[in-house]
Order: C-alpha cells, then sequence, then structure tokens
C-alpha cells in the first residue's frame, strides 16, 4: 500500500451515478458525511456519455425519482435523456454533493486488523469505516466474442458510441440485441431512412409501452397489491396480444413463464414497445436468427442464410466491473457459468460492505437500497466511537501508514 493515506469520517461511495447520487443524499439527510469517488469527469458519465438522444425513461418519471426530490411538475410522463440528466444535476446541487472525479478505483480492500476498507485510486489511498458499491451494473459494455467478427470490414460499434441513425441513412444495418435498446435503436434507424435488421435468438418478452393511457409498469405494480404475479402476467399477456398482436407471427418466440416472473427470477426484463414492433410487422424493420459467424462483408446466421451489411451495432448490454477491484469474493456471486455479469447477494455484506443499484430494479431498485444502506450506516454511526462532531462536509486528515 502507499505511504501515505487519507482517513474519511464516513463511508466511502463507488460511483457519482443515481445510486451513489441517492445514497450520498439518503446519508446527508441522516447527519453523516460521505465520498464519493468516481472515475469519470463528471457525474452520471452513462446517461451522458453512453445514451443515444432519443432515450427517455422506460418508465414513468415517479417510479424513476431519487429520494427526497421529485421530477420538476412540468416535465412529461417519461422524461428525456436531457432532463433526466438536468435532474440529476440538480439534485447533487441541492444536497451539495461533490464527487471526487478522475479517481478510477484500483482495489478496495479490507483491513481486518484496523477493522476498515482501505480504496487505493489511481491518485489516492482512503481509508473508511463504510465501504458503499454504487458503480453500477452497467459500468462497461459487454462485446461478444462472436466468431469471424474481427474479419468484418465495415463499421463496428457498442450502443454506448451510438448516438443517433441520420449518419446511418440508406445502410444496411445489423443490430446485434434485441433489449430495450436493440429495439430503440434499431427504430431510430428505421425513422433515419436506414435498412436495419435486428437479431433475435432468444425467446423474449414483448409488451405495450401503455395500457388504455396507463403505463403497464404501472398498471402491473398496482395489480401485483391484489393477485399473484402469475395472474398478472396472465393479464399483462392477453393485454399484449390485443394491443400489439402474436408476436411469434413474426418470428418473436415468448419464454414459457410469464414476464414478470422471468423478470423475479433471472433479472431479465421485458422489452416495452415504443413503436418497433410496428416497424417489424410491417417489414421495415427484418428480424433475423441468430449470428453463426461474421463474413468481410456480412454475416451468416444461424439458419443458413447469409447477408451483407455495412454496420453492425452491438446492442449487447453491459457488466458490472467491481470484481475487478473489490477484495471481497464472497459478496459478488456469478448469476450462472456463461455469464460475465455479476451482482451482489444483498444490499449488505460482512464487514460493512454495501451495494447500491444492483437489485435489477432499476432507478426505484437504487432508491429503496439507499434509504436500507443509510439507514444501517446511521446505527453503526451512533453506536460506536468514531461518532465524532463532524461538519456536513467529509473531512480529510493525511496520516502515515504505519
Amino acid at each position: 500500500m502507499q505511504s501515505d493515506h487519507i482517513m474519511i469520517m464516513g463511508p466511502v461511495i463507488i460511483g457519482a451515478g443515481p445510486s451513489g447520487l441517492a445514497v450520498a443524499a439518503c446519508l446527508k439527510q441522516r447527519g453523516i458525511p460521505s465520498l464519493i469517488i468516481e472515475k469519470e469527469s463528471c457525474i452520471a458519465s452513462l446517461w451522458k456519455d453512453r445514451t443515444y438522444n432519443r432515450l427517455h425513461l422506460h418508465l414513468p418519471k415517479k417510479f424513476c425519482e431519487l429520494p427526497y426530490i421529485p421530477f420538476p411538475p412540468e416535465y412529461p410522463k417519461y422524461p428525456t435523456k436531457q432532463q433526466f440528466i438536468n435532474y440529476l444535476e440538480a439534485y447533487a446541487k441541492h444536497f451539495s454533493i461533490e464527487p471526487l472525479l478522475g479517481q478510477e478505483v484500483q482495489q478496495a480492500e479490507f483491513d481486518t486488523n484496523r477493522r476498515c476498507w482501505w480504496v487505493r485510486t489511481n491518485e489516492y489511498q482512503f481509508v473508511s469505516p463504510w465501504l458503499i458499491v454504487a458503480s453500477g451494473e452497467n459500468a462497461e459494455p459487454v462485446i461478444p466474442d462472436i466468431d469471424g467478427i474481427s474479419k468484418f470490414t465495415g463499421r463496428i460499434l457498442h450502443t454506448s458510441t451510438y448516438k443517433n441513425g441520420d449518419v446511418f441513412k440508406g445502410s444496411k444495418v445489423l443490430v446485434v440485441g434485441c433489449g430495450n435498446s436493440g429495439m430503440e435503436i434499431s427504430l431510430d434507424l428505421c425513422n433515419n431512412g436506414a435498412q436495419a435488421s435486428i437479431v433475435v435468438r432468444d425467446k423474449f418478452h414483448i409488451l405495450p409501452k401503455q395500457v388504455l393511457g396507463k403505463s403497464t409498469f404501472a398498471l402491473s405494480m398496482s395489480l401485483l397489491k391484489w393477485f399473484p404475479v402469475t395472474v398478472v402476467d396472465r393479464f399483462l399477456l392477453f393485454c399484449s396480444r390485443l394491443v400489439i398482436g402474436d408476436t411469434n407471427r413474426i418470428g418473436i418466440e415468448r419464454p414459457e413463464i410469464g414476464p414478470l416472473q422471468l423478470k423475479n427470477s433471472v433479472g431479465k426484463t421485458p422489452v416495452l414497445d415504443d413503436g418497433a414492433f410496428a416497424k417489424i410487422k410491417s417489414g421495415e424493420i427484418k428480424v433475423v436468427r441468430g449470428v453463426r459467424k461474421f463474413t468481410d462483408k456480412g454475416a451468416e446466421f444461424l439458419d443458413g442464410t447469409v447477408e451483407e451489411f455495412e454496420s453492425v451495432i452491438l446492442a449487447t448490454g453491459y457488466k458490472s466491473n467491481a470484481k475487478s477491484w473489490l477484495s471481497d469474493p464472497n459478496f459478488f456471486s456469478q448469476i450462472d457459468d456463461n455469464s460475465e455479469k455479476s451482482l451482489p447477494k444483498s444490499w449488505k455484506g460482512k464487514n460493512r460492505v454495501y451495494s447500491v443499484g444492483f437489485t435489477r430494479q432499476g432507478l426505484i431498485g437504487a432508491a429503496m437500497d439507499a434509504h436500507k444502506v443509510a439507514d444501517d450506516i446511521k446505527r453503526d454511526w451512533n453506536s460506536e466511537a468514531w461518532n465524532l462532531h463532524v461538519e456536513s462536509k467529509p473531512i480529510f486528515t493525511p496520516i502515515n501508514h504505519y
């Protein structure tokens, strides 16, 4: 370890996205200072730098609010990307949250002798009784190793660098991945005059974004208060068939279990259709089978067909990077043997390590985690000897390592 380090009187929070801001605000409301460490040069870097322009929140704004501060009343039901960024910046300003930017965590390790966490970044080393992992499920893009992809001579990009479809006008584009991002980007490409094809390899659920003018998500949350998940799933599938039709007819097969059951069991989120399905039904967006291999000019699919493309967009999602720097092999566990993604087993681990935003429940889950973590640390803070008379900002005390 480095010879000098900095003592933090409150928790160290890794990540200045919505999850990190939420837990910092919850701690501040309980009188506990904290320090957010962020590797990028701004807050909410995923939203600012790695999202496409047409992005709106997929759920109504009331389900996406961070603790204590609602969205402005003039915002639409589904705020735009920029409106959400504005909301996060105003949120940080309201709670005087000032993350330490440009600090990439290289290692976070618990010292069993001193009962504290050592967090080493590219510049500093911090020591704190608590560590909160809020770096998110979407820290790094997932780039699949598909046979022959290095031979493809056209343009290849991940959705993290896609902004809009106007530069693809008139060209043939293959979108690999059929989640919400893949479907929306296919729609954006189509609306901008590109010939879009989307790879549908696995079964998945697609639901209308709204039913009878009400959010499908909000409707399902209301129904779950009165009915079991299996009944609500049957109702959602019935509504989906009425609103968007039979997906099997165009090559989109549904899983055997319902959308909410699937989400709860393996975390697979249903696609909330915002117009892409109509384009698929009309043939403007083409559905193709899984990619067997890429060629220099296109792709060969599982059904044996070969097609040429000028660009490939990988809508293959993101993964957490916490296991690469967190020296706690038990806190994060693999979802399955074939997945590079990992999740914590709970919002609280041993040795005062916590996580916020890893519940696969989006922003509403992050807000709930933030309250639980802050409440738990508050009990610690009140009962331990480090409950000192501190100011509202973190105290940094350089000391020598011995």
